[in-house]
């Protein structure tokens, strides 16, 4: 398979923790395949067209590194949901970060939790 080949079968899926103070912690996915239109499709699942609980379509949690960079940890700042960035074909520098898995697969779980979104799956959730 040439570079371009490996480059064409393979997306970055942006996303970030934001606490209700406005800091951000970002994070990306290595995901095998890669579709035009899979951006659309994950942002016609997500609240507020933008917001997932990363707990529930199995996406790693951002919190922990994000406390770390503010300082602290947990607090009332905190809440359930993590922000969707954007959804692109991988560069080649990109190539190296760990495989998270099929982009097929993430967008079938995003479409299962469409409308249904399970707060409670997150730790800083108090209800």
């Amino acid at each position: 398979m040439t570079d371009q080949q490996r480059l064409e079968h393979h997306s970055i899926f942006e996303y970030l923790y934001r606490d209700a103070g406005n800091f951000k912690t970002y994070g990306a996915l290595l995901l095998t395949g890669y579709t035009p239109d899979a951006d659309a499709n994950v942002r016609a699942c997500l609240e507020w067209g933008d917001q997932f609980v990363a707990e529930q379509v199995g996406v790693p949690v951002l919190c922990p590194e994000h406390w770390e960079s503010v300082g602290e940890g947990p607090s009332d700042l905190d809440h359930a949901f993590h922000e969707f960035v954007g959804l692109r074909p991988a560069t080649s520098q990109e190539l190296n970060l760990p495989h998270a898995g099929s982009l097929q697969t993430l967008v079938a779980r995003m479409q299962a939790a469409r409308g249904r979104w399970d707060v409670t799956l997150s730790p800083n959730c108090d209800e």
